[in-house]
């Protein structure tokens, strides 16, 4: 009997190692039916190891392991299947869906435009291939994909935001504000709609009528984050430093670390020649968000003006480190650098200011949107 035991479990794994060597797909969708998923991809793995080229069988894998939130593993398995047959009907779409739910949007495009050329009258298909272009920022080959699913599903108000913002995205203005005017028909009081529409107009410089259409949010919805510093910004940019100061002020009450807003503020009373009113803000704003170039360039110009031209160079060189195309801080750094008496390095900098052929205006939607917003694998599956 002492040595019998070890025979017991070699012939239970025996007959467990044949048990799934004799499954069937029928029994292997039902356990999927019953919902034992994991008792489900043994199945189809050992109908796989019986029958290695079976792609159905591959296929159906995927999806026991999609169903399981396993994507990796599931993406593998569709791969497997296409392998062996090319045009097996869904596993395109699905293998795509198993990329995307993952993040992985770059590798979900191929599949998706291949399911897509199968199948062009599958909406899924499309939105998803419109989403994946977004997830890659490749927001101008998103844009048709949008347009048409929205197109044929009018009523769908999230699909429609999503096809505006990616108009908006792809620098296409005239797209976006048709969109969000869609938009405001079916909720006037949308204050996020209102805002981003704001955020088209001034892409349009159109800066009075987006000053209104921030002026409605902010009556709809007078908490929204950064209403206010949108509205603000549109005041600062027409010069209204009084009415952009107020708004700002306005932002800071409802969120005390917008970076955004201290920098601003501080611009507003450098412009009004108040240093040391100023100093403090900037300094604010630099510790909230390091990457905020109108508060180095700004700081920097003011102690330059003092003469604190070791504090002055670094602000300056941050500035132009954050964005090399703008003429100011060159030119500011090459001031700073002649009152120094670095005269071949001034000249360096002012060689770059005449090398500068442009002068970028930004517009609203980078400066309050930032990047746009991440997918997170759940949009329209």
């Amino acid at each position: 009997m002492k040595g019998s035991f070890p025979g017991l479990v070699l012939i239970a794994l025996l007959l467990s190692t044949c048990a799934h060597a004799q499954a069937s797909p029928a029994e292997a969708l039902a356990l999927e039916q019953q919902g034992k998923l994991a008792e489900a991809a043994q199945a189809w793995q050992a109908i796989i190891r019986q029958n290695p080229r079976d792609a159905g069988a591959y296929a159906s894998l995927g999806v026991v392991l999609a169903k399981a939130q396993k994507y990796r593993q599931a993406a593998y398995a569709y791969r497997k299947a296409l392998a062996l047959n090319p045009s097996l009907p869904g596993v395109q779409l699905n293998l795509g869906l198993a990329e995307f739910k993952q993040g992985n949007f770059e590798a979900a495009i191929p599949p998706f435009q291949a399911a897509l050329a199968a199948d062009p009258a599958s909406s899924q298909a499309r939105i998803l291939l419109g989403f994946s272009y977004y997830g890659t920022k490749r927001f101008a080959e998103a844009v048709p994909c949008l347009q048409v699913a929205s197109k044929s599903d009018p009523g769908n108000l999230e699909l429609r935001h999503a096809l505006a913002q990616t108009c908006l995205w792809a620098k296409e203005y005239s797209c976006a504000l048709e969109e969000f005017r869609q938009v405001l028909q079916q909720d006037p009081d949308s204050a996020s709609a209102h805002m981003l529409m704001g955020e088209a107009l001034d892409g349009l410089q159109k800066t009075p009528e987006a000053i209104s259409e921030f002026q409605a949010a902010a009556r709809v919805a007078p908490r929204e984050p950064n209403v206010h510093f949108g509205l603000g910004y549109l005041y600062w940019k027409s010069r209204q430093y009084e009415e952009a100061a107020r708004e700002f002020r306005a932002e800071l009450s409802s969120d005390a670390n917008h970076a955004q807003a201290w920098a601003y503020l501080g611009d507003i009373e450098m412009r009004n020649n108040d240093a040391g009113s100023a100093l403090p803000l900037l300094r604010k704003a630099i510790r909230l968000k390091r990457d905020l170039r109108i508060a180095y360039l700004d700081l920097g110009a003011i102690l330059a003006q003092q003469k604190q031209y070791d504090q002055a160079v670094p602000a300056l060189l941050r500035a132009i480190e954050l964005d090399p195309a703008e003429p100011d801080a060159h030119y500011r750094l090459g001031r700073a650098y002649e009152a120094m008496g670095r005269m071949s390095e001034a000249q360096a900098e002012f060689a770059k200011v005449h090398q500068i052929h442009r002068e970028s205006e930004e517009d609203l939607v980078r400066k309050i949107s930032g990047d746009p917003p991440p997918l997170t694998g759940d949009e329209k599956q």
